[in-house]
């Protein structure tokens, strides 16, 4: 997938032209796929008759049993960063379309809320997978579900929220605007989650597909955010907490303001009387009256 002729105007820098740092999010996310997947596969012995291997899919996918066992809820997430190891076309086409469609709404969106956006797109395509397998694998079958897809379609999506008239490339041949090309992958996904649901056998996750981008459509229509998740807000909640009980205490031991604002509130109560009569005052403002000429002759006697 390439990306040409950008409609944005010139006079002002666009998402495209920001793009200076080589290390993004966008890349790091890319950059620890790959190197789960390289670490993959070297320790994965999945292809062994040991009952004691270990595999990679069966410890860090999820399943149809994930959603009825809560110690395995982070297998939720996990799935996003799993690539199938028989092949390399899985991880890498998700990657480059990552890459492609990434940068710029990372730039749209800020790098926390971008990647707090792409982790809870996959971990809302895993449980929306979890609960349409108990509908589409039959009892007793332990289908294991992989992949970043979920939270690709969802960054599909949501770039051409952002930017629908934005020409790109389909696998480099087919030149589109990004709303046709979001719609042409959610329709395929839509095809495929109806035959996969009608009894059609496929090892495509389709559900998973579709949760992604109905997330990112509601995250983009309902103005959705996830800043109140930044954990860097939370760090600094102790400190934000220290220096209001520090402006408590400063305005509970400000005497010269109390005692200011109790002569005002007699001068009121005085110009009160000399309008209303002193039978106009309420109980409360008898005593706030007397309270201040009991100060007021004490202070004459010091």
């Amino acid at each position: 997938m390439g990306l040409s002729d950008r409609d944005y105007g010139r006079t002002e820098q666009t998402p495209w032209d920001r793009m200076q740092k080589p290390r993004s999010m966008t890349v790091t996310l890319i950059i620890i796929n790959v190197a789960i997947f390289l670490l993959g596969l070297i320790f994965d012995d999945n292809g062994s008759s040991d009952s004691q291997s270990f595999s990679v899919a069966e410890w860090f996918g999820f399943s149809r049993e994930t959603l009825f066992r809560p110690w395995l809820w982070w297998q939720f997430l996990t799935y996003g960063f799993i690539h199938d190891m028989a092949t390399p076309w899985h991880i890498l086409f998700n990657m480059l379309v990552l890459y492609f469609v990434g940068r710029p709404v990372e730039m749209r969106m800020g790098q926390g809320e971008f990647l707090r956006f792409y982790l809870v797109s996959i971990i809302a395509g895993g449980i929306i997978g979890a609960l349409t397998s108990q509908l589409i694998d039959a009892p007793g079958t332990e289908s294991i579900t992989l992949g970043a897809s979920g939270g690709v379609i969802a960054i599909v999506v949501l770039f051409a929220c952002y930017f629908p008239h934005q020409e790109l490339f389909l696998m480099g041949v087919l030149r589109m605007q990004a709303w046709v090309l979001a719609t042409l992958y959610v329709g395929i996904d839509l095809l495929g989650a109806i035959f996969t649901l009608a009894g059609g056998e496929t090892k495509t996750a389709f559900t998973v597909h579709l949760a992604g981008a109905g997330f990112a459509m509601a995250y983009h229509f309902l103005h959705w955010n996830f800043r109140w998740a930044d954990v860097a807000g939370f760090s600094a909640l102790p400190t934000r907490m220290r220096q209001r009980s520090r402006r408590m205490k400063l305005k509970l031991h400000d005497p010269d303001r109390k005692l200011q604002k109790e002569a005002d509130d007699a001068d009121r109560l005085l110009a009160k009387i000399h309008e209303q009569g002193e039978s106009s005052l309420t109980a409360s403002e008898r005593k706030l009256l007397e309270r201040y000429s009991r100060r007021q002759r004490e202070k004459r006697d010091d």
